[in-house]
């Protein structure tokens, strides 16, 4: 397997595996992740936290929970694992190499990227905002390359975080005041029983990544990463 798949491979069993764990530890198969939970998922990634700390440190936050007598509530969310987390990455920081990726078959054909390109393309130029149609082109002009990109996925996923960058700039600055104060007032309420749990660096990539996720999905506008080809 190249050294781009292997990346590529990382990356996508990153979000998923965190995902199958909590699951598999919180006892529902049902149980689906809210946006905080992916948007703080993705903190730990950019973060470099190691899958590894996120496990256990899930793990250690369930087994204080089913520690305690009395229980208000279930675990309805990641973020109750987050001061966990944080504390096992501390503890593993500096003792762990990174992890290679395991022998699988690449995560998606050419095809497939051409055409999840090309359809990106395609909702953008429909926004109609031309910083958009702008994005359009440069997407456009990757899906005609595909298969050059499909060999080195790394470098194309550092690309896609630049267009995704000046979309996200590009609606910014369409939101009205009152937008931009509802999505706040939401992101509060959602953290207001965390933020005892979290550092101050850790609380403010959250609320980043949380409230772009919010405002792209508010604006019809896809992410453009390659974790979301699925």
């Amino acid at each position: 397997m190249t050294e781009s798949h292997d990346w590529v491979y990382n990356y996508f069993n990153y979000f998923t595996e965190i995902e199958e764990h909590f699951r598999r530890v919180r006892g529902t198969g049902l149980f689906l992740l809210s946006p905080l939970d992916w948007a703080l998922i993705e903190s730990w990634k950019n973060s470099e936290v190691p899958l590894e700390a996120v496990f256990r440190g899930i793990d250690a936050a369930f087994e204080k929970w089913r520690g305690r007598r009395h229980k208000t509530q279930m675990v309805n969310s990641l973020a109750f694992c987050a001061q966990a987390v944080l504390t096992e990455a501390q503890v593993m920081a500096g003792n762990v190499s990174p992890a290679r990726g395991r022998e699988s078959a690449p995560p998606f054909a050419v095809e497939e990227l051409r055409a999840y390109l090309a359809g990106n393309a395609e909702r953008l130029r429909h926004a109609g905002a031309p910083a958009l149609g702008e994005i359009a082109e440069a997407l456009d002009r990757l899906a005609a390359e595909a298969e050059v990109h499909h060999a080195e996925l790394e470098a194309l996923e550092q690309r896609l975080t630049v267009l995704e960058e000046k979309m996200i700039a590009a609606v910014r600055g369409s939101q009205t005041e009152e937008e931009l104060l509802e999505a706040r007032r939401e992101l509060d309420r959602q953290l207001r029983p965390y933020r005892g749990k979290m550092s101050a660096p850790q609380l403010a990539l959250l609320e980043k990544q949380y409230l772009e996720r919010q405002l792209l999905e508010k604006c019809g506008l896809p992410r453009l990463s390659l974790f979301y080809l699925r």
